[in-house]
């Protein structure tokens, strides 16, 4: 047993000194890290899941437009449709959903329910636009410019689950207007659109960009009006995800003049919001097509106005930030997509191992020394075993074998002139070692 121990000892202290066995460890060692930086540091997904809105508003519609640029860049996008935003944010928070981003309407959101939440950017102004029958206010002049006009009426204030609803009920509040003082109905676009034209309506909460499909709906219904908020800068002031929109006489339809005259609406902002570990590459994606998207969405904002880091409820990606701030990196402003997320992979990952081999070249001449003197004292080592067996006449033939062999090794170590005289002394001692030999018969 205590010969097998001495045996692997030998062996160990034999690859100790060997130079080569320390360099293929070392380069095991770098392999190992690169591996395991290579998994902490993953790829942007191939395939991601968005929630949109109703497929006749312009959440689903700007989904859709985004599925169509980003497939182009070799990622696929599944749009789901949706009730809206408080069905959004639920999908977005549960982790057995699959879904990675959401469109979210300002003001919607309580944001310290969704610490993990983060905006990507805001995408386009929404308005909120209030349908109503002149008929129903004649004692007004046809005309409704304040939310307390509403009371005693039938008002749809939006379905559940959509940005609408909670909105709605957040502008009636400040305006003293309680649940009891309108009749209210919870109703989607096209069920809200169908009362009105049956006079079952007096008004209608709608929440949607100007370009959004499900206005073109209402401009048919006789009678119909758009209203102007006389209190919008109130409002805005009071509740800051809010922004005050002028609306030109016939921007909705010139066709049939809607609005009918100049007026002021409010507006939160449509959101992209995503998890905040979203892969930054996706980031860089998701926004370089947006900004050709949005060039259209030109009505209610100047071009290039948006994608946006203001009006935002949740706090910006990092990433997000940095683009919305200097546009896209120098990779990915000169590569193609997947190509510039490889190469910045890799510099991820190499420049963590530039900052540990860096110290490791600043060191190399002592590492270089002490691999010499850790061969040298591999040769003393055997010097020592023949020494030990110089007196047994057994051992007297392979002990001069051994220290021919030691002399072949010795004199082809290649040193520098610093480290000459190591070499010579050890030349030296193998001489002596010999010459002690020779004279033991």
């Amino acid at each position: 047993m205590q010969k097998r121990i001495e045996n692997t000892m030998r062996s160990l202290k034999k690859y100790l000194y060997n130079p080569w066995a320390i360099a293929l460890g070392f380069c095991t060692l770098l392999a190992i890290l690169f591996g395991v930086l290579w998994i902490l540091v993953p790829p942007p997904p191939k395939t991601i899941e968005m929630a949109t809105g109703f497929p006749t508003g312009l959440y689903y519609q700007f989904g859709e437009r985004l599925k169509s640029e980003l497939s182009q860049e070799g990622v696929a996008l599944q749009v789901k449709a949706t009730g809206g935003t408080s069905d959004n944010l639920a999908l977005l928070s549960d982790p057995k959903s699959g879904i990675d981003f959401a469109m979210v309407q300002g003001g919607v959101a309580d944001t310290k329910n969704y610490p993990n939440l983060v905006s990507i950017a805001g995408m386009f102004y929404e308005p909120v636009w209030v349908w109503y029958r002149e008929s129903a206010f004649k004692n007004e002049g046809g005309q409704l410019r304040v939310l307390s006009q509403l009371k005693g009426k039938h008002v749809s204030i939006g379905n559940e689950g959509s940005g609408t609803l909670a909105l709605s009920q957040t502008l009636l509040k400040a305006s003293g207007i309680p649940d009891n003082a309108i009749q209210a109905q919870k109703l989607k676009p096209d069920e809200a659109i169908k009362n009105l034209i049956s006079g079952e309506l007096d008004a209608a909460f709608i929440v949607a960009a100007a370009e959004a499909p499900v206005l073109e709906k209402f401009y048919t219904i006789p009678g119909i009006r758009l209203m102007n908020f006389d209190q919008a800068d109130a409002y805005a002031r009071n509740f800051p995800y809010l922004s005050k929109v002028s609306v030109p006489r016939g921007l909705l339809s010139i066709e049939y003049d809607l609005p009918r005259q100049d007026i002021q609406v409010l507006a939160p902002t449509a959101t992209l919001v995503a998890h905040n570990n979203i892969n930054p590459a996706m980031v860089s994606l998701i926004l370089g097509a947006s900004y050709d998207i949005l060039k259209s969405y030109s009505r209610l904002q100047k071009i290039g106005e948006f994608p946006s880091n203001v009006g935002l409820d949740f706090p910006l990606q990092v990433d997000a930030e940095i683009y919305l701030k200097d546009g896209p990196s120098f990779l990915h402003r000169n590569l193609p997509f997947w190509t510039a997320v490889w190469v910045g992979r890799f510099m991820k990952i190499v420049i963590p191992l530039l900052v540990i081999l860096i110290p490791f070249f600043t060191y190399l001449p002592a590492a270089t020394n002490l691999l010499l003197k850790l061969k040298l004292a591999r040769v003393y080592e055997e010097l020592k075993v023949i020494e030990k067996n110089a007196l047994n006449p057994d051992m007297r033939e392979k002990n001069f074998k051994d220290l021919d062999s030691i002399e072949k090794r010795v004199g082809n170590i290649k040193v520098s002139r610093l480290d000459a005289k190591e070499l010579y002394d050890l030349k030296g001692h193998v001489g002596d070692v010999r010459n002690r030999l020779n004279h033991i018969k």
